[in-house]
């Protein structure tokens, strides 16, 4: 492994295993094979749980840590990854159209990334999920798009994430005033505050 690899590993990998318990969890609820992250750093914890990650990113430290394949096999292996795990990197800005077939992909991962769900969900399978948390609007977002359905919420809980799709009724109302709009959430890119909150949502792609 390359030391680069290592280091940037070790920036992203501050919270040993989060990540890695955070898509198993979500695998185990929803399944898929194939996964999309776009704005994902170095994070290649979702190829612990996943067989097959395209990672996207527009940092010019990234090729470099994916160019090291063999490296970045070594921690997806030592976390429990399959031997044959499969990961794609593309180095660009994923608001611009990506090389890739639409529909594609079974889970959608949008985690502090902007709102990917505006530019990505064309990837994603009818029937498939979008992972997203709200910090940068996206959640907001995935309320106002007539092809997501909310299909559960990802809990964090001591030493682990769960997944429950019961009293869903109860998430994503605004606790003050009416939801905002797409486009004041596209130009203000900013989560909106919930009566009853949780860590991420898994909304469904039903169009």
């Amino acid at each position: 492994m390359n030391p680069s690899t290592r280091t940037l590993w070790d920036l992203q990998e501050r919270h040993p295993g989060d990540r890695k318990r955070l898509f198993t969890a979500v695998r185990q609820a929803i399944g898929g094979e194939a996964a999309l992250y776009p704005g994902s750093f170095v994070d290649v914890a979702a190829s612990f749980a996943y067989p097959a990650v395209t990672y996207v990113d527009i940092d010019k430290r990234t090729p470099r840590f994916f160019d090291d394949r063999e490296g970045v096999g070594e921690i997806i292996t030592a976390e429990g990854g399959r031997d044959d795990a499969s990961f794609t990197f593309i180095h660009g800005d994923y608001t611009t159209p990506l090389q890739l077939d639409d529909e594609s992909f079974d889970v959608l991962i949008s985690l502090y990334a902007g709102l990917v769900s505006d530019h990505c969900t064309r990837y994603l399978k009818v029937g498939g999920h979008l992972l997203a948390n709200p910090s940068h609007g996206d959640v907001a977002l995935a309320t106002t798009d007539d092809r997501y359905q909310l299909a559960a919420v990802v809990k964090a809980k001591t030493g682990g994430y769960s997944v429950d799709s019961g009293s869903l009724d109860e998430y994503l109302v605004p606790k003050k005033g009416p939801a905002p709009e797409a486009d004041a959430i596209r130009v203000n890119q900013r989560g909106v505050g919930y009566t009853k909150s949780a860590f991420a949502y898994l909304f469904r792609r039903v169009s």
